[in-house]
């Protein structure tokens, strides 16, 4: 397909995104994300005391002065729930462009040049597609420390794969499609045909894929915060707060309950733009449902 007509179909995929209820809903939830991440010194209540020591005002209870209450070491997690969008953000963002920049490249070559490189490249991705993600996840974060950076390192290590199998089977299916045929019987220049035709038909799954991976990113890295393998005291993160809040549980329920439905709203929003975004870009599923 032709560039100008690849940005008339995004164009209307983007409409048809926004009439979607789902996906719409998703656009909120994230745009609220986004904002509550760049707006956070504003927005917060409380912004000097989310790194701050406060006994006096330990463990308490949602009211007007604290919208969620406050946690053990008395800072308000209303305030540290705004700054801890910012890690989230980062982190999911930085995994997924470091898994598109690795998983996107190999599986064009392996599924461009098929033969001997290409069975090399997908059992090399396959060695790490055997190992359950959180496990191998864990063990990287553990391997090399808590830290965010680490987290990243982990997560990018296990999502990559996804995309290099997607790539895979898409340049497959196209390098039987007549235009390629066409433009390598024209004497086309493989990188030309690679970056400026074939990259470009497999976008809508990359967009897809990497927006739904967005949402297992963050939970993945929550959950290693959790573990204690993500950012440390006293940077805010949600599942260093939830892990933080075990032991004061029934009876400090806001502590765990704030963060824990900042994950879920999230993981929400990314997985029903995904669906959004794929029944709006994925052909061959739109056909399934007009048929």
């Amino acid at each position: 397909m032709a560039r100008g007509g690849l940005l008339a179909e995004y164009r209307r995929a983007w409409v048809k995104l926004v009439r979607d209820p789902s996906s719409a809903i998703g656009m909120v939830i994230l745009t609220a994300l986004v904002l509550s991440a760049v707006l956070a010194p504003v927005l917060a209540t409380h912004p000097q005391d989310v790194w701050d020591v406060h006994t006096a005002e330990r463990l308490r209870p949602p009211s007007a002065d604290h919208y969620f209450g406050t946690d053990r070491l008395g800072s308000d997690i209303y305030s540290r729930i705004l700054f801890g969008a910012r890690s989230t953000i980062f982190v999911a963002i930085v995994a997924i462009v470091a898994s598109l920049a690795i998983g996107v490249p190999i599986g064009l070559i392996a599924g461009w040049s098929g033969g001997l490189l290409g069975n090399i490249l997908m059992r090399f991705s396959d060695i790490f597609l055997a190992v359950p993600q959180i496990v191998l996840a864990i063990a990287i974060a553990q391997t090399f420390g808590p830290s965010i950076e680490n987290v990243i390192l982990a997560l990018s290590a296990t999502y990559w794969p996804w995309f290099t199998r997607l790539v895979y089977a898409e340049v497959r299916s196209l390098k039987n499609e007549i235009f390629i045929e066409s433009l390598v019987g024209l004497g086309a220049s493989t990188p030309r045909i690679v970056v400026l035709h074939v990259l470009p038909n497999v976008m809508s799954p990359i967009i897809i894929r990497s927006s739904i991976g967005m949402g297992f990113t963050i939970l993945t890295a929550a959950t290693l915060s959790f573990l204690g393998l993500g950012a440390q005291p006293p940077d805010p993160e949600w599942g260093r707060m939830i892990s933080e809040s075990r032991e004061y549980l029934p009876f400090a329920w806001w502590y765990a309950a704030a963060p824990g439905i900042a994950i879920f709203l999230v993981v929400m929003g990314f997985n029903l733009l995904g669906d959004g975004l794929r029944d709006v870009l994925d052909p061959r599923l739109r056909r399934k449902v007009e048929k």
